[in-house]
């Protein structure tokens, strides 16, 4: 059983309009870093959780290493919506070299969240306006690459930054996110990923809780 140490546990009043309800996130990558995938298993997590979901991609080229975008939609209630997500709630961007090709980012909510897969800074990404006009602790990144390839072998970032987004968000649950990877994926490579997962989750934890401590020291 994994400890569920989400700051801010996220359930929507079944009483609250659409447009407030419903969760959208955009995920960004490129062909063959499993962003498909990635928006599945989110939808998956909150199929787990007992609320309505679709996940659904926009390839641009479905060649490797070219640009992939996927989107999952997250409401208590069904979803009629099929059209791509603009003005996401959360951006996940699983390949930061994006960054300086397309625009992830421009139509993120002021109150969203950016998860980024990256060992550098803010102030490296050159990310420091799009911080500046999102809430604290709303962009965080996150060495996912990396930590793959630690805990699972393989240089695929997807599971284990949804590890960070549920930390980030508190949309998901790290129990039910870690119930999707394993209904996806098996044995080992199903275990590297939610270990994967569970080390993204608590750096973003961690990281969004030292500027708490901050102010109230």
């Amino acid at each position: 059983m994994i400890e569920d140490l989400r700051p801010w546990p996220f359930r929507i009043p079944a009483t609250y309009p659409r447009s407030v309800a419903m969760f959208q996130v955009r995920i960004h990558g490129r062909g063959g870093q499993g962003v498909v995938t990635a928006a599945e298993m989110l939808s998956v997590a909150a199929f787990i959780e007992g609320r309505h979901a679709q996940a659904f991609p926009s390839f641009g080229s479905e060649r490797t290493g070219a640009p992939v975008v996927a989107f999952c939609r997250i409401d208590e209630r069904p979803i009629r919506l099929r059209e791509p997500i603009v003005n996401p709630d959360a951006v996940i961007v699983q390949d930061p070299t994006l960054l300086r090709q397309i625009d992830c980012v421009s139509d993120l909510r002021p109150d969203g969240y950016l998860l980024v897969n990256s060992a550098k800074s803010v102030e490296e990404l050159g990310l420091t306006e799009v911080a500046a006009r999102l809430a604290p602790g709303r962009l965080v990144c996150v060495p996912a690459t990396e930590i793959a390839r630690e805990a699972l072998g393989r240089p695929l970032p997807n599971a284990v930054l949804l590890g960070g987004f549920a930390a980030l968000s508190g949309v998901i649950s790290l129990e039910s996110l870690a119930t999707a990877i394993r209904e996806t994926f098996s044995g080992k490579v199903a275990e590297g990923n939610v270990a994967g997962a569970e080390r993204a989750f608590t750096s973003v934890r961690d990281q969004i809780r030292r500027p708490v401590l901050a102010q109230a020291g």
